[in-house]
């Protein structure tokens, strides 16, 4: 997958004007091939996860034409195949009785789900056994009314229930039907506001009142081609946008069209459909360029198209859920947009290299990755995933990164090939010496420190500061340990972890010689392998593959961190990182987590989204502020807005979606819905089911749908009748029950996401029949028998 960003020309000239002149050319022949890439893609420096659904995974047809979402959460999506729905966790498909394609779907004010289809629109809403069942409404209809082709859009106005083909507009209001048969052409039927709008291709736009359309007038000089959503934006102001004519406001029943180069190009991929994402911006879906979000000035927000992870860049519907994410049905496939996550992906590096290293310096964040250096200037914004702007990569630094650092006001990189400063996109080499350095730390707290301890492949060595510059001053001899992870302490002394040598010591004596200390499983430590030494809270710790151990100087060894040990215990740590609020970023693993001290006591959030995907041995985490977390990842990095992360808080629900009973061949006894799909899912006392004792075993599955967020839910579960204590937590959505002996049963679900928030109980009544041999009628025969 490859990221192009908007290139931020002016910084760009600047550093390339104020550069040696031997770079020069460089940058002029960099530019030049950049340039029109960034013209094209111009795009924020951090983008959301994407989840793709291909027809493989949902088993229905490729293009999915319209998407809405019930008060339980569950997605219903118009497919070719008909109506598809998911959970979050399991898909389902319901053809149409003609196995028609399903054009749209829409959700009544009376709670059932509307579809349509070729000649045929009607509802779907429970059976007997909880599965959904379409009823036709064309018999209401006049026979000569009853061949319409294709219904493109269904609007729940004001209890009523609108269907939209080309020729005609079908109101159903009390099981009877009008009809509006259009003066051209159909193109578009939508609510906005608290009207009712339908777009005539020749006379322009109309709205529903008194049972009658009536026309804006002069909308028929600018709408002259296919309306394909209208949405209402901040201030009263409505929009409209068309397929190939552009983008109109219409305000008190003036219309005018809007123009930008960003809308402008927009309207060159083709406007599919349209929604509001919020008050201030507005998705633009295309059917040649994926999806563009646009602010109420014109402005380019985000671009979502292939080449920032979806299937394809033709899109025929948008969705915007409860959650404020953003669902795309595709002309093949179905996208899921986190739009609304905390938690960005930021790839420097166009081959999509590991990120080792990030600063902000001067304005810039330069970020570290295997393949070498790279910068972007930042624009205002609290949340920085939201700058615009291209990575640039950083002269003389092509190569493996380890790590960044400001000192005196000057930009020092760790590198490969040695120790650099950078200025004006430019590395100059410090000292090299034929080896890398990994880090630098000032000596002095004092500004400007005078001297700079830094680790490298073969040991630590000193960097003086004189006159603005640092130059290499002198290794410290007998010290040959690779030093990756260096903490000076309070009293002057050197600490160096090697993850499969130990805990080292450097301490300077009074004669000027440098003294080492090996700290091993022998000086308190659990083991002499993977310790990883940090300074938290002004106090020396070792991240161990037992849990946190702190040094107690006066019996110069290592012993438990009673703090850690209470709240981590003694699972392995690899990393360990405080930021300005003083919370604790961990990793566990390959999991990272945070030690959140914000509140009366110590709390741990876990962040699943990530598990795995950091970069196993070089963890490295760089936290900015609240809402601004950057965290290296196999790919380039993630940002986290750990703000809002704590601040999303999703109402957790948890739903039965079917329930099945087995012996020689499979039978559904539920499918997953007691009542209409927009109401309350609630068992009543006539729906519990009796099941024969033949049948051995009975499964259910359950899930919560909350979207881009499977990998932070757990459930736990009971069958009361059996077992009355909850299970352990788990990911695991489905549960087998075999043999059970005759009797009522009723199986508890419960939900609960990573930030500690759990949802109501769900559940299932069923009754187990006894066998013949234990009826009533059988203990009868028994007894005339006896």
């Amino acid at each position: 997958m490859q990221y192009l960003y908007y290139i931020n020309t002016t910084s760009f000239f600047f550093s390339t004007f104020t550069m040696p002149i031997k770079n020069i050319y460089m940058r002029f022949c960099l530019l030049l091939i950049l340039f029109p890439l960034c013209l094209k893609c111009q795009n924020t420096i951090g983008l959301p996860d994407v989840i793709n659904y291909s027809k493989q995974a949902y088993k229905a047809g490729l293009q999915n034409w319209d998407i809405k979402q019930d008060s339980n959460g569950i997605i219903y999506i118009a497919n070719n195949e008909g109506l598809l729905c998911f959970d979050g966790k399991y898909w389902t498909v319901y053809p149409l009785p003609n196995k028609t394609i399903v054009r749209s779907v829409e959700i009544g004010a009376d709670n059932r789900i509307y579809a349509g289809g070729q000649d045929e629109f009607g509802y779907f809403s429970p059976g007997k056994n909880g599965m959904l069942e379409f009823t036709s409404l064309t018999g209401l209809m006049p026979a000569k009314d009853r061949s319409f082709g294709d219904v493109w859009d269904i609007v729940s106005y004001n209890k009523n229930v609108y269907f939209r083909t080309t020729e005609k507009v079908f109101k159903i209001s009390n099981e009877k039907v009008s009809v509006f048969p259009a003066v051209s052409e159909w193109t578009y039927l939508g609510a906005c506001g608290d009207k009712l709008y339908a777009h005539d291709l020749k006379n322009g736009l109309f709205y529903f009142e008194n049972n009658a359309w009536r026309p804006i007038d002069g909308s028929g000089t600018y709408l002259n081609d296919n309306v394909t959503g209208i949405l209402s934006l901040q201030k009263g102001v409505t929009i409209i946008a068309t397929f190939k004519k552009g983008v109109y406001s219409l305000i008190n029943n003036r219309i005018e069209k809007l123009s930008s180069p960003d809308i402008d190009k927009t309207v060159k991929d083709r406007i599919y459909a349209a929604i509001a994402v919020n008050q201030d911006w507005m998705a633009l879906a295309t059917s040649n360029g994926g999806v563009n979000i646009i602010n109420a000035s014109g402005a380019l927000v985000q671009r979502f198209s292939k080449d920032e992870g979806l299937q394809n860049n033709n899109v025929l519907s948008i969705f915007l859920d409860k959650e404020q994410n953003l669902w795309l049905g595709l002309d093949n496939g179905v996208d899921f947009i986190s739009y609304n996550s905390a938690i960005k992906k930021i790839i420097p590096d166009l081959q999509g290299g590991s990120g080792y290293a990030a600063i902000i310096y001067n304005n810039q964040l330069y970020a570290g990755t295997s393949g070498g250096l790279y910068a972007v200037t930042l624009q205002p914004s609290d949340d920085l995933s939201f700058s615009k702007g291209i990575f640039i990569p950083v002269a003389n630094a092509t190569g493996q990164t380890w790590g960044l650092a400001e000192i005196n006001k000057q930009l020092l990189l760790g590198h490969h090939e040695g120790a650099f400063r950078v200025l004006n996109n430019t590395a100059t080499l410090i000292s090299g010496a034929g080896y890398g350095y990994w880090n630098f730390s000032p000596v002095s707290a004092v500004f400007p420190t005078n001297s700079v301890i830094a680790g490298n492949y073969k040991g630590l060595a000193f960097l003086n500061y004189k006159n603005e510059q640092f130059s290499f001053a002198e290794s410290i001899p007998g010290f040959s340990e690779s030093s990756r992870f260096v903490v000076l302490d309070n009293n002057n002394n050197i600490w160096v972890s090697h993850p499969y040598h130990g805990v080292f010591k450097v301490t300077q004596e009074a004669n000027g010689k440098y003294k080492t200390k090996l700290y091993s499983d022998k000086d308190g430590l659990p083991s002499s392998l993977n310790n990883h030494i940090y300074e938290i809270k002004d106090e020396m710790l070792v991240a161990t593959e037992k849990g946190i151990y702190t040094y107690n100087n006066t019996k110069d060894r290592f012993e438990v961190s009673a703090f850690y040990r209470n709240i981590l215990g003694e699972q392995s740590i690899r990393y360990l990182k405080e930021d300005k609020e003083g919370n604790i970023w961990f990793v566990h693993e390959k999991n990272p987590g945070v030690i959140d001290l914000s509140g009366k006591e110590p709390v741990i959030i876990y962040l699943p989204e990530l598990n795995n995907k950091l970069l196993s041995g070089f963890e490295f985490i760089y936290p900015v502020n609240s809402k601004n977390i950057f965290v290296s990842g196999e790919k380039g990095f993630f940002h986290i807005n750990y703000e809002k992360y704590k601040k999303n808080l999703p109402k957790l629900q948890v739903h039965i979606r079917s329930v099945r009973i087995s012996n020689k061949k499979d039978s559904l006894l539920f499918g997953g819905y007691f009542s209409n799909p927009n109401e309350k899912q609630l068992q009543a006392g006539n729906q519990v089911p009796g099941i024969k004792h033949k049948w051995g075993t009975i499964r259910i599955e359950f899930s919560a749908p909350l979207f881009g967020q499977q990998q932070n839910l757990e459930y736990s579960y009971r069958m009361k009748g059996i077992d009355n204590s909850w299970s352990e937590w788990s990911s695991k959505t489905d549960k087998e029950y075999t043999h059970l002996p005759a009797g009522v049963y009723t199986f508890n679900v419960k939900v609960r996401s990573n930030l500690g928030n759990e949802s109501e109980v769900t559940s299932y009544t069923f009754r187990i029949l006894p066998p013949w041999y234990q009826t009533i009628w059988a203990y009868i025969i028994y007894a005339v028998i006896i």
